[in-house]
C-alpha cells in the first residue's frame, strides 16, 4: 500500500511529512472496504517515514491488527523500487501473507513487476493484492494481481 495523501504545508524534512486529512480519510476507506477481502497478514512492515506509518497505524487499527506484527523497516523508504524488491525477497519463508507500506515510484514499480496487471500510477492510498505460487519469497517472479484498490474508486 502506498501512503496516503501527505501535506507540504509544514518545513520539515521529506521522512516527517504528516498525512493531510485526506490522506487520512482515504486511508480509513480504503482499510475498511478491504478489510475481509484480503486475509489478515502475518506480518506488517512500513517505511520508517511518518506519512507511511501513519497510513500503516491505520490499517491496522482498522483491521485490528496487533502491534507486534509490526516492524518498521528503513529498506521500504525507497523511490526506485530496488531496495523494496530486495526486502521483499528477503523476507522470511515463514511468512504466507506480509503487507507493507511506502512511497511512489517504488511502489507502482514493485506493483508492475510482480504483478500480472500493468498499473500506470499507484495513487496516494492505494492498494495492490498480489498473491504468488512460489514458496520462497527469493524464489518470487511474476504473481496474480488479485486486487486493485484506489480511493477514488470508493469515494
Amino acid at each position: 500500500m502506498r501512503h496516503g495523501k501527505s501535506s507540504w504545508e509544514n518545513d520539515v524534512k521529506d521522512q516527517d511529512r504528516p498525512l493531510q486529512e485526506r490522506g487520512i480519510n482515504d486511508a480509513i476507506r480504503v482499510a475498511n472496504f478491504v478489510n475481509g477481502r484480503i486475509q489478515m497478514p502475518d506480518a506488517v512492515y512500513s517505511s520508517p517515514a511518518n506519512r507511511a506509518l501513519h497510513t500503516c497505524t491505520i490499517m491496522m487499527r482498522v483491521w485490528g491488527i496487533p502491534e507486534e506484527r509490526l516492524q518498521v523497516n528503513g529498506r521500504l523508504y525507497d523511490f526506485s523500487g530496488e531496495s523494496v524488491k530486495s526486502f521483499i525477497h528477503d523476507l522470511d519463508d515463514d511468512l504466507d501473507h506480509v503487507m507493507i507500506f511506502g512511497h511512489n515510484h517504488a511502489f507502482t514499480s514493485i506493483s508492475n513487476i510482480f504483478g500480472n496487471e500493468m498499473i500506470d500510477n499507484l495513487p496516494t492510498a492505494g492498494l495492490v493484492h498480489i498473491h504468488f505460487e512460489q514458496e520462497h519469497w527469493a524464489a518470487i517472479t511474476k504473481g496474480i494481481t488479485k486486487l486493485k484498490i484506489f480511493p477514488k474508486q470508493i469515494r
